[in-house]
């Protein structure tokens, strides 16, 4: 073995003790990215989520009938279980990822009140797919309103108890000027 074969083996060790280094989220090992000044020499893996989600979105909803009678809580799933093949192919992560960012957009504009939620288009986008799937349900013609409620949980650690998020106001199933014809 010449020199030269060492020096590159000793290159690219570095190289790869850097890379692993700068993946590490303890903001200490960020010195090693630091050092690239051109964020070239140490790639960083978490480029399209460099500060990754640590809990998922549920929600569920109940509607009350002409009666004044509340139904329990429904959920709704959108999340699926994992398979194998989805390591290279999963487009069934698309509705999760919507939900998410519905999720996402709610949450930022809760400390603003109700009066802005309700006028968000995520309120709007949550509060028109309850509607649809409420009225393509056998009992649509006995509900008067509904409701939903957001909540965050861990995914699938279940050590962790779920926190509701937010709780919409009451929401008529049709607009009052439909239920009037």
């Amino acid at each position: 073995m010449r020199a030269a074969d060492g020096a590159v083996r000793v290159a690219v060790g570095l190289m790869l003790l850097g890379t692993l280094a700068s993946q590490h989220p303890h903001m200490s090992f960020h010195r090693v990215m630091r050092k690239d000044r051109f964020s070239s020499a140490f790639p960083n893996w978490r480029f399209f989520a460099p500060n990754p989600a640590q809990h998922d979105f549920e929600f569920f909803y109940r509607t009350l009938d002409e009666a004044g009678e509340t139904s329990s809580w429904q959920p709704v799933d959108v999340i699926q279980g994992r398979h194998p093949r989805q390591i290279l192919w999963f487009p069934g992560r698309r509705p999760e990822k919507a939900v998410f960012d519905v999720g996402s957009e709610i949450m930022m504009a809760l400390d603003k009140g109700f009066d802005v939620v309700t006028r968000q288009p995520a309120y709007r986008l949550l509060s028109a797919f309850f509607r649809d799937r409420i009225e393509r349900s056998a009992r649509a013609d006995t509900v008067k309103g509904f409701q939903f409620t957001m909540v965050r949980v861990a995914g699938y650690d279940e050590s962790e108890e779920p926190d509701i998020v937010f709780v919409s106001p009451y929401n008529p199933l049709r607009d009052s000027r439909e239920a009037a014809r």
